[in-house]
């Protein structure tokens, strides 16, 4: 049953069968998102840790890196992604294999898994995207509450959990697909194959239709 598997295998099936090189680790999968902490197990120490990175920037010699490219380190960049003219990757940006960051898109202390996509006017803050996730041009992953308080994330059951976290994007299930415009509050979870629609505003837990 869903509510008895770990919410990191719920959300993101596949990042334990050895396929994929370049993963960042998780130390609780029912906490998915103490990754995003500036702990010793979070992304940026990771990052840091990585041998092969110089001045905290690892670059995967068939990644492709568009003109005019911001890179802020620490900030892993995988095998054959795509970073593309203008794009803006910040502190703690992890981009795994096969994904695209496309042209004047931002990603802030997040994890985009092997074939996700944020490709176009792209604003993802603190977030985590499965595989094969798709953001429709335009979309924004927003990571701060108007009150500035910590984040609260809802769970499947209706719970709320405190992630102890104040700033906080969303968790994106594998090969969910937003459409244009579309924008997600903070704390936001959207579980694999959803289909949201252009210009819908995404709040809590989000089920995919059977």
């Amino acid at each position: 049953m869903l509510v008895s598997m770990a919410l990191l295998d719920v959300l993101f099936p596949g990042l334990n069968i050895g396929r994929y090189e370049g993963l960042p680790v998780w130390e609780d999968g029912n906490r998915p998102w103490e990754i995003l902490s500036s702990g010793q197990s979070g992304i940026r120490s990771q990052i840091l840790g990585l041998e092969d990175s110089v001045d905290g920037v690892f670059i995967h010699p068939t990644a492709e890196i568009g003109d005019f490219v911001e890179i802020e380190g620490p900030c892993y960049i995988g095998k054959n992604c795509k970073i593309r003219h203008s794009a803006f990757l910040r502190k703690g940006s992890w981009i795994c294999e096969d994904s695209v960051v496309g042209h004047s898109s931002e990603i802030k202390n997040s994890i985009l898994l092997p074939g996700s996509k944020a490709p176009h006017f792209n604003y993802v803050g603190d977030s985590i995207l499965g595989f094969g996730v798709n953001l429709g041009a335009g979309t924004k992953l927003s990571n701060v509450r108007n009150d500035h308080g910590l984040v609260k994330v809802t769970m499947r059951d209706g719970s709320k959990v405190e992630t102890g976290l104040k700033k906080m994007g969303s968790l994106i299930g594998n090969y969910a697909q937003l459409g244009c415009n579309v924008v997600t509050n903070p704390g936001s979870i959207l579980e694999p194959k959803v289909m949201v629609s252009p210009n819908v505003t995404v709040s809590g837990w989000l089920e995919a239709r059977s």
